[in-house]
């Protein structure tokens, strides 16, 4: 999937990828794309672990950039986040997550998500719904 233009977008300006440090990555796969993010001191907890809520937002924030790379010239916006974090993360590595698209529907796209530390093990695994909107001159 190529998520090139959406990245683009994304870093031209402050927002929360940008913020917590997510790097977009086009695949090869129509219903694949994939995200970095290195565990520092903007997406950790205090006792020096990758926060859970971080985890959410990468896999929030991934799971759009596919929708939105699927749905040109729509908004996508995440409707429902449900995960569980298997292991922990130390700051200094690196997470990589891969966002699977599961269904495609004109209005609900649902993507099932995998982050996993840079040894390959997996450190949590969410669910994302987005919802598609066509912007109101579109209607």
């Amino acid at each position: 999937m190529n998520v090139d233009k959406i990245r683009d977008i994304i870093e031209s300006q402050p927002n929360l990828s940008t913020a917590l440090g997510m790097k977009f990555i086009s695949t090869p796969d129509d219903d694949l794309c994939m995200a970095t993010m290195k565990v520092d001191e903007r997406n950790r907890q205090p006792f020096g672990f990758l926060s859970g809520g971080a985890s959410l937002a990468l896999a929030e924030n991934l799971a759009g950039v596919g929708s939105t790379a699927l749905c040109p010239g729509k908004i996508c916006v995440g409707i429902s986040v449900s995960g569980s974090h298997v292991k922990a993360v130390v700051e200094g590595d690196t997470v990589t997550a891969l966002a699977h698209l599961v269904q495609k529907g004109r209005k609900l796209h649902v993507w099932n998500v995998e982050v996993n530390n840079s040894a390959g093990e997996l450190i949590s695994t969410v669910t994302v719904t987005n919802y598609i909107i066509s912007p109101k001159s579109q209607h």
